[in-house]
């Protein structure tokens, strides 16, 4: 990106903040995610899926970026199938999106495939520039919805 002043800086990250997030692979990914039926839909009981080897790419720096991936939900009728999971976070490889774009972006795709009552996705980027990034983005499902109403 060259150098830039703080200013320019500034404009540039506005210009990307959503940046990624509509990417066609992403898309396409997401549409093939594939549920199958949840055996205990009366149970509340979690379900946690860490991803050790999530990569995507700085928007503003074109460098990629590496971190960890961990979703927990606890399952309405449906449950998400692992590898059609893993083929969904593998196509933010290439993508250049901000840290805390991807994980709400993760959590809203799963959210509309799934329908769970929670989930929580976290996203835990690796150390960059001496800086680090924890992102946790929450749906609270329809009971925390109707207590907040």
């Amino acid at each position: 990106m060259g150098k830039l002043d703080d200013e320019g800086r500034a404009r540039a990250a506005r210009g990307k903040g959503g940046a990624g997030k509509d990417d066609p692979r992403v898309r396409a990914a997401a549409a093939a995610l594939v549920t199958f039926p949840n055996a205990y839909p009366e149970r509340d009981y979690l379900v946690r899926i860490e991803c050790p080897e999530f990569t995507a790419v700085c928007p503003m720096t074109e460098q990629p970026d590496f971190g960890r991936i961990d979703i927990e939900y606890v399952p309405g009728d449906l449950l998400v199938e692992l590898k059609s999971l893993k083929l969904y976070l593998q196509a933010y490889r290439d993508v250049g999106i901000f840290h805390e774009t991807v994980t709400n972006a993760i959590l809203e795709d799963l959210v509309r495939a799934l329908a769970p009552r929670r989930m929580t996705v976290t996203g835990d980027y690796n150390l960059r520039g001496g800086i680090k990034t924890i992102v946790r983005a929450e749906h609270p499902g329809e009971q925390r919805r109707k207590a907040r109403s």
